[in-house]
């Protein structure tokens, strides 16, 4: 309708075709013309595109459909009104995931108010690929918005044609924009992912299930397989893997005696059992069978044997993982049961978003469905009729326990979902009240209420909470001090393995310098003996070993000071100086005393 009004005024009225605000005649309101404009967000910013003859546009969308392919007749309809480059990578992503969470970022905020038209006259319409995002900004601007139709159309053409119709941006750009911007949101989706822990109870929760249909038939293969050879043993052990592990015991049934008795007895921890295996194996009616196939019946029953203990080495698995991600549901139903609730529900979160109603027949959909289809009596109990509660209650009790015990998991598995610090304090009273629960069934016993009890668990869980919190700030500091130890180490212990290499290498030329200087002093000491001796003089050797040992103690502390090796004392130096002085002052006065005497004797 809009559009002829707008055709009827450019045609009677051409001097206000281009005015967006024209008055009635007969009323004397104004018809207000709408003004899109479409948002686009891109990896590289926001984009703001104005619309030109939007009405034109709705009425002929088949031919917006073929125009979007051509940029020239694009451009005719559409142009860039404003754009916001990112900062950076991680403004991007901070974006991306306020628009995926449809919550408005103060940076499309900012750009809206700055380039939106949102005073005057004009009434602004906004264009927006997403609803959710539209919705938010809605709320924000109180403005119109459009999604679907003709937006649609515009906004596959302008991610087409993105980097022609803004300035400065090429298509390699863009598209490594594209690529960065989305391995970081896939990587911040993993690294931030709030049920990566429920994926793992998952995954174990339908190995194991796996795991027991598997050992099952190949349990059964073995029975069929052994029993052509050893039938009466069908009969006597009823258990797959321990029937798996004898028929690997026992092999040929011929050899089995009175000496494999107790082999026999730890394998079936019955000595009654044991012997009466020993009796059928002399009486057996089987066939004889080749070592060949004997080898092959052993191997695939040690197969079937290490998956067992798999299988007992996964449920330990399942059971600390679950006391970690839902110990409340844990302790309540049961490792496997709540894991398979967790499964069937896809995560811990969706799982605490069901209500009870919805947790009670988890698991029995067909049957609801056939009963609605069918009119007739719709399903009591889902996946929660594995529980032990259900079991021990009476036939007209199974419904209403059932009831109740879905509403207990519902509220254990809200609080392990949102609880920072995961506990069991919660699950373990929860449990006691569907036990007391059913013993007002049995007995009429009137349990306590459900308030008091909340109580009790509320006081004991912020205890255990403060609790852990205190143990994880202890492992925290600890990790922290031994941390800051290898970073004070690392730089000592490169600059001490410095200091010894210096100081070793300094070591080695000293005691090479000594000894030069050794066999110098001993080569001096022989060629001053042999004219002395000739001359007559008979200098006492003492005094000149202590003469020259001085000599050389100055040499070598020279030698050292001069290679950089650490300096001896100053004072130290003064004494030897002093000791050396009165050794030679000493040895002065002697030497004329002798001579004279010497002399004398010569005389006589």
């Amino acid at each position: 309708m809009w559009h002829f009004v707008k055709r009827a005024v450019s045609v009677f009225f051409p001097k206000y075709s281009g005015r967006a605000d024209v008055q009635c005649g007969r009323c004397g309101d104004f018809l207000i013309m709408v003004v899109l404009h479409v948002l686009f967000e891109h990896a590289a910013g926001y984009a703001l595109f104005a619309v030109k003859e939007v009405e034109e546009i709705g009425m002929l969308l088949p031919q917006v459909e073929e125009s979007v392919l051509s940029l020239a007749k694009f451009n005719s309809m559409v142009s860039l009104a404003a754009f916001f480059p990112f900062k950076s990578a991680q403004a991007a992503l901070e974006n991306m995931n306020a628009i995926f969470a449809g919550v408005v970022h103060a940076d499309l905020k900012l750009f809206l108010e700055t380039n939106l038209p949102l005073s005057g006259k004009k009434k602004p319409s906004l264009g927006v690929s997403d609803a959710k995002i539209g919705a938010a900004l809605q709320e924000e601007f109180n403005i119109s918005i459009q999604t679907g139709g003709v937006v649609a159309e515009i906004t596959r053409g302008v991610r087409l044609h993105f980097h022609s119709l803004v300035k400065g941006l090429t298509a390699l750009a863009a598209s490594k924009a594209q690529l960065g911007l989305g391995h970081s949101y896939s990587r911040a989706k993993v690294k931030f992912n709030v049920n990566r822990a429920d994926n793992m109870i998952i995954q174990s929760i339908a190995l194991l299930d796996q795991l027991d249909k598997d050992i099952n038939t190949f349990s059964m293969r073995v029975r069929e397989w052994y029993g052509y050879h050893f039938p009466e043993l069908i009969k006597i052990v009823s258990d797959n893997s321990m029937y798996c592990r004898l028929a690997q015991l026992i092999g040929n049934r011929k050899e089995l005696s009175e000496e494999s008795l107790e082999s026999l007895e730890e394998v079936v921890m019955d000595s009654a059992k044991a012997q009466a295996i020993l009796e059928a194996s002399r009486s057996s009616m089987g066939m004889d069978i080749s070592p060949i196939d004997l080898i092959n019946i052993e191997r695939f029953s040690n197969r079937v044997v290490s998956l067992a203990a798999y299988r007992l080495e996964l449920q330990e698995y399942l059971r600390s993982k679950m006391s970690q991600v839902a110990p409340n549901l844990a302790a309540l139903i049961g490792e496997v049961v709540g894991a398979r609730l967790i499964s069937h529900a896809g995560s811990l979160t969706n799982l605490a978003k069901y209500p009870a109603s919805t947790v009670q027949i988890l698991g029995a959909e067909k049957a609801l469905f056939r009963a609605l289809k069918t009119r007739g009596n719709t399903p009591k109990y889902g996946l929660i009729f594995h529980s032990t509660f259900i079991g021990r209650a009476a036939a007209k009790n199974k419904g209403r326990i059932s009831r109740y015990l879905a509403n207990k998991c519902t509220i254990a598995s809200r609080i392990d979902c949102f609880s920072e610090v995961p506990t069991s304090v919660f699950g373990d009273k929860l449990r006691e009240q569907v036990e007391e629960r059913l013993s007002f069934y049995e007995t009429g016993d009137m349990p306590r209420k459900n308030v008091d009890v909340m109580k009790e668990a509320v006081k004991e869980a912020t205890d255990v909470a403060a609790e852990i919190k205190r143990k994880m700030d202890k492992k925290e500091k600890k990790r922290k001090k031994r941390e800051k130890k290898l970073q004070e180490l690392e730089p000592n212990g490169d600059a001490n393995g410095e200091a010894e290499v210096e100081n070793g290498e300094a070591e080695t030329s000293v005691v090479k310098k000594k000894k030069k200087k050794q066999a110098a002093e001993e080569m001096e000491v022989q060629a001053e003996e042999t004219p002395a001796a000739e001359n007559g003089s008979e200098e006492p050797s003492a005094k000149k070993k202590k003469k020259r040992k001085a000599e050389a103690e100055e040499v070598e502390e020279a030698a050292v000071t001069d290679n950089g090796a650490e300096e001896p004392d100053p004072p130290a130096k003064k004494k030897k100086k002093q000791k050396t002085e009165t050794v030679d002052a000493e040895e002065t006065p002697e030497t004329p005393v002798s001579e004279k005497k010497k002399k004398k004797k010569k005389k006589e």
